[in-house]
């Protein structure tokens, strides 16, 4: 029988309107995680909340000790819940998270977070190469707009691909009703 976790990617304040780096709509995608985070804590089942750091002092994004760098209200831990503090997009890498999971004998991770197009894809496809089953909950996730030779691509847009990207081979891709009712 597989047992799920559920891994809360960067939702911190810096994403939010006035933040270092707003993305789009990250209200709404936190308000939906929030619905997944209630079920997981419903269910005594883990969740690891993955908060990143700047290592890099000229960086004006997740600076150590700052309102940005701090995870938002909406999704904020409980008391002995476990938070991962991270450095790179990978929530794996030079953290415990592997431990934690296969701690607590997890089989399947379920991913919301922050941003679609880079921590929460390279985190999905870590967990997947480390032998997880993985569902990102696609509403549940944040993105922005980016460029690219001088051509923006819209969030929406970002968001979308890179979603459609994992489902090929590294998730099942939900919407938060869909996980919350299956």
């Amino acid at each position: 029988m597989s047992k799920k976790a559920l891994i809360v990617i960067d939702i911190q304040n810096d994403y939010f309107e006035n933040g270092a780096i707003e993305l789009v709509k990250p209200v709404e995608a936190s308000l939906k995680a929030r619905k997944v985070i209630d079920f997981f804590r419903e269910n005594n089942l883990p969740i690891a909340h993955i908060q990143h750091l700047s290592a890099d002092p000229s960086m004006p994004i997740f600076v150590p000790g700052t309102f940005g760098s701090e995870i938002h209200e909406n999704v904020k831990p409980l008391e002995g819940e476990k938070v991962i503090q991270k450095y790179y997009p990978n929530s794996f890498k030079e953290t415990d998270l592997l431990n934690f999971l296969k701690a607590n004998e997890v089989t399947e991770v379920v991913v919301t977070g922050m941003m679609t197009h880079m921590c929460v894809d390279s985190t999905t496809r870590a967990a997947k190469d480390f032998g997880f089953d993985c569902t990102v909950i696609g509403d549940a996730c944040a993105s922005r707009d980016l460029e690219i030779n001088g051509k923006t691509v819209k969030a929406e847009d970002a968001h979308n691909a890179f979603l459609s990207a994992l489902t090929f081979f590294y998730a099942k891709v939900q919407n938060s009703d869909e996980f919350l009712t299956a």
